[in-house]
């Protein structure tokens, strides 16, 4: 009797799954990945501007090596331009020499995605979004800042050789002379 058993509630439940009484997806059509949700609007979407000049990226490192300074810390400091070339760079006294590429790297980042190189890090630690690892160019590093001015893109600065944190405070307060 319980083979009959048996079979009859595999019988049962083939039926119930064919009819589609039983469903294996959940009613609803949302997706469960934030990854899978389409957004209205295209994130970061700022129209790239002209250049930024030497002689104002120069102030800019200026403005980053005061600040650094004021905070005893050794960085080194890059600006790109809107094209993500690099105009000016400067290795404070004492700064490590591995920083000096990572700088660079974050300023080229911070243009290239039009986004500040912290939005990388936090979708590799806080979201766990490996993927992230498989874009080119991409520094998951805070410190990269973008320059805007007049709601464009003009550039980028990247501050490297301290703590991810202390990169990011000098790019921000030096960004904060341009951007509006």
């Amino acid at each position: 009797m319980s083979e009959v058993y048996r079979w009859a509630t595999v019988l049962v439940g083939g039926l119930l799954v064919c009819a589609g009484v039983v469903r294996a997806q959940p009613a609803s059509n949302a997706p469960t990945d934030p990854r899978d949700v389409v957004a209205e609007k295209m994130p970061f979407h700022i129209p790239y501007g002209a250049p930024i000049s030497a002689q104002r990226a120069q102030m800019l490192l200026q403005a980053a090596v005061e600040e650094a300074s004021r905070r005893g810390w050794a960085l080194n400091i890059a600006v790109a331009d809107s094209g993500g070339n690099l105009v000016a760079f400067l290795r404070m006294d004492g700064a490590q020499l591995a920083s000096i590429a990572v700088a660079q790297h974050k300023a080229r980042a911070a243009v290239k995605f039009r986004r500040p190189t912290k939005v990388f890090e936090d979708a590799i630690q806080k979201q766990d979004y490996k993927y992230v690892l498989t874009i080119d160019d991409v520094i998951a590093s805070r410190g990269g800042i973008p320059l805007i001015e007049d709601g464009k893109l003009i550039g980028a600065i990247g501050c490297s050789g301290g703590t991810g944190a202390q990169d990011e405070v000098v790019c921000t307060a030096a960004a904060a002379t341009i951007n509006h």
